[in-house]
């Protein structure tokens, strides 16, 4: 059985999060917003469906999926963007790819112990935050 991704959880690393958004070609202002906040994430699970919510003071954004289906996703929380998007599960990781103007763009999720972690990847740019549970 899949790992049990659901309940809210807030961020305690931020590890490259400037790098990975020169790497999306975000402007300096919205970098400069984006490295100052702390968001929480709230995750949504029924099996193999998906609601992963990012909140922050300045901006959220949702993405629902189901492992395995490809699916439109626009990056409205980062660069707004259309990519086609796919996320499976490898062990009891999450492993997205993001297909789209940006190459080898993606993120993988997988929990150890109370801690998620998150590894956001464009081009030779990687981001690792880690979130504890608060829910």
């Amino acid at each position: 059985m899949p790992a049990n991704y659901r309940g809210t959880w807030d961020m305690v690393e931020n590890e490259n999060l400037e790098g990975f958004m020169v790497a999306l070609g975000i402007d300096f202002a919205t970098r400069k917003i984006a490295s100052a906040l702390k968001p929480q994430k709230v995750i949504e699970q029924d099996g193999d469906s998906f609601t992963i919510k990012t909140q922050t003071a300045f901006k959220n954004y949702s993405c629902s999926f189901k492992i395995g289906q490809e699916f439109e996703e626009v990056t409205k929380g980062l660069d707004n963007r259309k990519c086609q998007t796919v996320v499976n599960w490898e062990g009891d990781k999450l492993v997205c790819v993001q297909k789209g103007e940006k190459k080898d763009r993606g993120w993988i999720h997988w929990i150890e112990g109370e801690i998620l972690h998150l590894e956001l990847k464009c081009g030779d740019q990687i981001c690792k935050q880690t979130f504890k549970r608060s829910a």
